[in-house]
């Protein structure tokens, strides 16, 4: 077994102790000083601050072109009008690739992500292809971060008859989870897609990950059928709507009643905190238990041309727009972006402590919030007990 041993760490900020690291789970956290295992590789980490590797629970890194020329924004700026804009031009920039896929997960692993969560689209263009080149990309990088995929309808699912297959088949080919896309504005036949989605995830015991674009009332009433779907089919922990941003629009009272639903239907949400948006009701949230978790959603691709893959940088997002200040408040924004993301990549635990799996960032910071609001480069990122990032170097 191999065994890495980092001294002198201080995991959240804790006072400095060592990390044995053991055939890529966290064997001990043990008092600095102590005898090292024979034969182990030995990292001083010099006081620096120990953050579990990051999750980015929400991207698409079959559709980046990070690392390659420059492409100027075109289309028109609706999630009608991006898709027809991303169908009418991906070909010509070779999207999807297995090469573009591992340029922006190499990218991933050099801010500190150990695993992600990502759609991949299905369509009736690319059918599977995406999801084959995003297994490809995962393979180059042998391990470096865990790659969760979520088969993705982004043109749609009903209005597209071959869809639903192509879903279905993803998933018994091992996806993850299964999406959707707005069902009423896209679809225009909610019951029909979250029907044929739901078919799917029960017969392949794959989860749901659903896009939700829609505002105010019209979203609200998206999220109460997505709960309704949810509790008929037993797959409390298994859905997930994203984005949501009509959840941030209603009125404290109705906001409350669809917390409650959510909560008890154990459905989870997950977020880029895009610039502009209403505010999640995130301490409502927090205070029901339900999971939130952090993404950096598309990077430079035919959607958006911002992005670098920091999901630090989206927690400092999520802490402005969210009106952050204190210190507990800080911390839980980073910990939206570590540890409690655990279950987005289908993890018991993903922490700094015995057993969970060997995820490490280290930087040079005081304390967690001082890393949020300074997002300072990664000095040392392991990944199941491998060092995969030093000094800002990919050894992937």
């Amino acid at each position: 077994m191999s065994t890495l041993v980092l001294t002198r760490v201080r995991p959240w900020g804790a006072p400095s102790t060592d990390l044995v690291l053991r055939d890529g789970v966290i064997a001990s956290v043990a008092p600095v000083g102590g005898r090292l295992p024979d034969g182990a590789e030995v990292v001083d980490g010099a006081g620096l601050l120990a953050l579990p590797g990051f999750v980015n629970a929400h991207a698409h890194v079959d559709k980046s072109w990070w690392g390659q020329p420059w492409v100027s924004y075109g289309g028109e700026a609706t999630t009608q009008g991006r898709i027809a804009h991303e169908r009418a031009e991906r070909d010509r920039y070779g999207i999807p690739s297995t090469a573009g896929a591992v340029a922006v997960l190499r990218e991933f692993v050099r801010h500190g992500t150990t695993a992600t969560r990502t759609h991949v689209d299905v369509d009736l263009g690319v059918g599977l292809r995406g999801v084959a080149h995003v297994r490809e990309a995962a393979q180059e990088l042998g391990g470096a971060i865990d790659v969760s995929i979520v088969a993705f309808p982004q043109d749609g699912v009903v209005r597209r008859p071959g869809v639903l297959d192509l879903l279905d088949q993803a998933a018994a080919a091992g996806a993850t989870h299964v999406g959707g896309i707005d069902p009423a504005s896209i679809d225009r036949d909610p019951v029909a897609q979250l029907d044929g989605l739901f078919a799917i995830a029960e017969r392949r015991g794959v989860g749901l990950d659903i896009h939700l674009h829609d505002r105010g009332e019209l979203g609200a009433f998206q999220v109460e059928l997505i709960v309704e779907r949810t509790r008929r089919a037993g797959l409390g922990g298994r859905v997930t709507i994203a984005h949501g941003f009509a959840l941030g629009e209603l009125p404290p009272a109705r906001q409350d009643d669809l917390l409650d639903d959510l909560r008890d239907a154990g459905v989870s949400w997950a977020t880029v905190a895009p610039v502009g948006t209403a505010p999640l009701p995130w301490r409502g949230m927090r205070s029901r238990g339900i999971p939130v978790g952090l993404g950096t959603d598309g990077i430079r691709d035919l959607w958006s041309p911002f992005g670098d893959g920091d999901v630090l940088r989206v927690a400092l997002g999520f802490a402005r727009l969210h009106g952050l200040r204190t210190d507990d408040d800080l911390t839980d924004a980073v910990r939206l972006a570590t540890s409690s993301a655990a279950g987005f990549v289908g993890r018991a635990v993903h922490d700094l402590v015995e057993g969970a799996p060997a995820d490490v960032v280290l930087v040079d910071a005081e304390n967690a919030p001082d890393a949020l609001v300074r997002v300072p480069p990664r000095s040392l990122v392991v990944s199941g007990g491998r060092i995969v990032t030093r000094d800002g170097k990919v050894l992937v």
